[in-house]
């Protein structure tokens, strides 16, 4: 009979993708979850293969280092090194035969691009094979990886889903965000693995970082440090100053696939610009498409505690003007997100859910990142923790002191246990709603009362509190006084507020009130005043007065309303026979119109049939506006774009995949309609 002769080989793509769940992740190579089994199929000539006289060899190749797994007839395959066994031969009519080996990487094996290579040894002769790459992913199907997710429903939403809800605004006026992920696009795969190819750790010691890959801890910091480009080539320039004209203000962004491969095509060139929801729904693709289960989560009121003495200070002065005399913050909302994985470092009880921040803050061990802070230890203050659990602590956690100061002499002083960390929230797994994980990161005691009334916030709602904010009372023994909005600013709109003021003694009083507004960043303090008014008043005893105060839209109007504004609104009321002080002070988001999506037929939508949708936006102002709208679709097929016309309004096919269409419009009605098919 004639020799064995090895004809090809196949790595039984799409089979084994199938089977792994790696099916639809876009990538020059076959795409594996580590500590599964996969199949290879070697075609072959003449007599079958017989171990006693020929020896078959595979190398698994990742970078500098490598690993033999020799294949077996009787050997069971193995989570703790690779592994290749003999599966089952076939013979087929034409002559040609075939067989399979069942290739086992262990669960602990490090993430990134291998290469695979078989050799064939017998008592003549050696031959080897190039067989293809391969590219190793976390598995939390598995329950020997240590980012194994027990919940088939957690796993599907954490790693599968491509579509996502960010949160922004403040606790109290609450604006939802779609994002695409985007993981299965063209080529984000390939993009997600260069962030590790590209990162200082690989480029200082390549050995060494290939070995630590094992590890989602270590993958998770050296991804937290590459999505912002502050110490390295990573992907993201930040920028908070308002002025994006030599780059992409940060609100216009939608998806991450646009951001990766802009970074990728100008070899590795910061992308211009990111502010911390862009940050984090970039990492939330990268480490799901690493095959790290990963959620963006918003905490509302974020303390930025930069001298780590968990208290912010914030300074006033006697006429209510928030004054920038702390390096201490508070953000109406932060973005970071947590990953899914073990943390044997830190003992038993700390697996789950662990805080990773690619925003730029702090330095953690020399670079710009944050993180992996387990969650369980947030909650039992456990601030010695590694990584950087005290930072998160006071973001959620720390008090605030408030302080109204004439000529460098504080006049009063509250201190706010609740405020921080008001609440704390995630998209809900399987609906386009906001869960509320609060009590995950918090004590009973420590939670914020805001928190019963954030339930029911959904993607296309949104909810407000008009009761006043019992929290932010700077109250003195003789007078109380609180804030009321009457209801949720809206950009065009009127501001209307109540000043609620209680004189608790049996004697009248004669009060000075101030109130001022300014205009706020989410990530820093007021600025300038834009309104402000000034009165005495006279209060009798034991009596409570409510003042109605409106702030017209055109001292709060801005040249150009392209998001939603934020303001900060306070009063400071004088007793002028005591000269004590008390002040009440409300930061709240001014919506802009928002865009209402109408489906047709949306429970009978076939594939590869046109479908229609209409969006209306309002104008909510007396003069015409001009603008572009923007439409993208996730997971469509590319280059098919078509264009029609339904009757008086335009109309696409959203077949393109990431496929996004810039349309201006005018409005002089008041109005503006245009459908897409």
């Amino acid at each position: 009979m004639d020799e064995f002769k090895v004809r090809t080989i196949d790595l039984q793509q799409m089979q084994n993708q199938t089977r792994h769940k790696t099916d639809g992740l876009s990538s020059s190579t076959l795409v594996l979850r580590r500590g599964q089994a996969f199949t290879v199929t070697i075609n072959f000539d003449g007599r079958p293969f017989d171990p006693m006289k020929e020896k078959l060899i595979f190398r698994i190749v990742l970078g500098p280092l490598y690993v033999e797994a020799p294949v077996s007839v009787s050997r069971q395959p193995s989570l703790t090194q690779w592994t290749a066994v003999l599966e089952k031969c076939i013979r087929n009519p034409t002559g040609h035969s075939a067989f399979s080996v069942s290739l086992s990487s262990p669960a602990s094996a490090s993430i990134g691009a291998y290469t695979l290579h078989l050799r064939v040894e017998t008592r003549l002769s050696v031959k080897a094979y190039f067989l293809g790459q391969v590219t190793l992913l976390c598995n939390p199907w598995c329950p020997a990886d240590s980012v194994f997710l027990q919940s088939e429903d957690l796993r599907t939403e954490y790693v599968k889903s491509d579509i996502g809800l960010l949160f922004k605004g403040s606790t109290g006026n609450i604006v939802p965000q779609s994002w695409s992920f985007d993981q299965y696009e063209k080529g984000i795969l390939d993009i997600c693995m260069k962030l590790l190819q590209v990162s200082p750790q690989h480029q200082a010691d390549m050995g060494k970082d290939l070995l630590n890959r094992s590890n989602p801890v270590y993958i998770s910091r050296v991804i937290s440090a590459m999505v912002n480009c502050n110490d390295d080539k990573g992907v993201l320039m930040g920028n908070w100053s308002g002025d994006y004209k030599d780059g992409v203000n940060p609100s216009k962004w939608s998806g991450s696939a646009d951001i990766l491969r802009m970074w990728s095509e100008t070899q590795f060139s910061p992308v211009k610009y990111g502010q911390c929801w862009v940050f984090a729904a970039v990492m939330c693709t990268v480490m799901r498409a690493l095959g790290i289960p990963t959620r963006v989560v918003t905490n509302f009121n974020s303390a930025h505690d930069t001298d780590g003495n968990m208290t912010i200070e914030e300074y006033y002065n006697e006429k209510g003007e928030k004054l920038s005399m702390s390096r201490d913050s508070i953000w109406n909302f932060h973005v970071w997100v947590e990953s899914w994985m073990k943390r044997p470092d830190l003992g038993r009880g700390y697996d789950g859910w662990q805080v990773l921040d690619p925003t730029p803050q702090e330095m953690s061990a020399g670079m710009f990142r944050c993180g992996p802070a387990a969650v369980t230890a947030i909650y039992e203050r456990r601030v010695d923790a590694q990584y950087d659990v005290p930072f998160v602590y006071a973001e959620v956690n720390a008090d605030v002191r408030t302080m109204i100061v004439r000529n460098g002499r504080v006049l009063s002083t509250s201190v706010d246990k609740r405020r921080v960390g008001a609440l704390i929230s995630t998209k809900r797994p399987g609906s386009m709603s906001m869960q509320d994980i609060t009590s995950e990161y918090k004590t009973e005691e420590d939670e914020n009362t805001y928190r019963g009334s954030m339930a029911g916030v959904t993607g296309r709602s949104t909810t407000f509190r008009c009761e006043p904010q019992s929290d932010r009372i700077m109250a003195s023994k003789g007078v109380e006084v609180s804030l009321q909005l009457l209801k949720a600013p809206v950009v065009g709109e009127n501001i209307s507020f109540n000043i609620i003021i209680t004189n608790n003694d049996a004697a009248p009083k004669l009060l000075r009130k101030h109130v001022n507004a300014q205009n706020k960043e989410y990530n820093r303090n007021p600025t300038e005043t834009f309104w402000e008014a000034h009165d005495d008043i006279k209060i009798g005893p034991k009596e409570t007065v409510t003042i109605k105060h409106e702030i017209s839209f055109k001292h709060y109007m801005l040249k150009e309303t392209e998001e939603d504004s934020l303001v900060n609104l306070a009063v400071v009321i004088e007793d002028v026979k005591s000269q004590e002080r008390v002040l009440a002070s409300e930061e709240f988001i001014i919506r802009s119109p928002s865009l209402d999506i109408q489906i047709q037929n949306e429970v009978s939508v076939i594939i590869n049939t046109p479908q229609v949708a209409t969006v209306i936006f309002t104008n909510p102002f007396n003069v015409a506006v001009s603008g572009e709208l923007t439409v993208s679709g996730s997971g469509l097929l590319e280059e098919k774009a078509q264009m029609r016309h339904i009757t008086e309004t335009h109309a696409y096919d959203p077949t393109p995949r990431n496929h996004k269409e810039a349309r201006q419009f005018h409005s002089q009605d008041g109005r503006c309609q245009d459908a897409f098919c």
